[in-house]
């Protein structure tokens, strides 16, 4: 097994499981919607949770988007031209992923240790602390990076190698 599959298969893992998180903020705003309107009882913690689960789960479930083709992409110049026409737009796309990835991933770092060292907690009543989701940010940012550099590294031998049919390439992102 290659490298790059690994990454594929590792980012696919964690995106399905992190996947499970709309479950658990689905239920949190089910029980909020019951105690507010049926008891009159609303809850102090159930909005800062779901912040954080579906916070968490914007972050997390990048890499595994990437995977999948799903980000928004404008083909007004893909999908036009030759295939290392295509290659050589990803080439730029994935660099600018990898580059703007590190500098989130280093950021995201110094704020979860940051939070983490200084016990920072939110303005809510319940002073939730913060290093959770800022480890989520962190670890988000990661692998999204790690499958930018995984899919910079295909788009650059596509370039060098174009495929001899586009069309029938996987859409986990072709060979590796």
């Amino acid at each position: 097994m290659s490298v790059l599959s690994l990454i594929d298969r590792f980012n696919e893992g964690v995106g399905k499981l992190v996947s499970y998180l709309i479950w658990a903020g689905i239920v949190v705003l089910c029980y909020e919607v019951v105690a507010r309107y049926g008891f009159g009882r609303p809850t102090l913690w159930a909005h800062g949770y779901t912040q954080r689960i579906f916070g968490a789960y914007f972050v997390l479930i990048g890499a595994y988007t990437l995977i999948r083709r799903d980000h928004v992409r404008v083909d007004i110049l893909l999908n036009t031209r030759s295939p290392r026409w295509n290659a050589a737009l990803d080439v730029l796309n994935y660099g600018f992923l990898v580059l703007w990835g590190a500098v989130l991933t280093r950021e995201g770092w110094l704020f979860f240790l940051d939070a983490w060292q200084f016990n920072e907690l939110d303005d809510s009543a319940l002073g939730h602390p913060m290093w959770p989701i800022k480890l989520a940010l962190f670890v988000g940012a990661g692998l999204i990076t790690l499958q930018g550099a995984a899919e910079l590294l295909r788009a650059v031998i596509h370039f060098v190698r174009p495929p001899a049919d586009p069309v029938s390439e996987p859409a986990t992102g072709g060979p590796a």
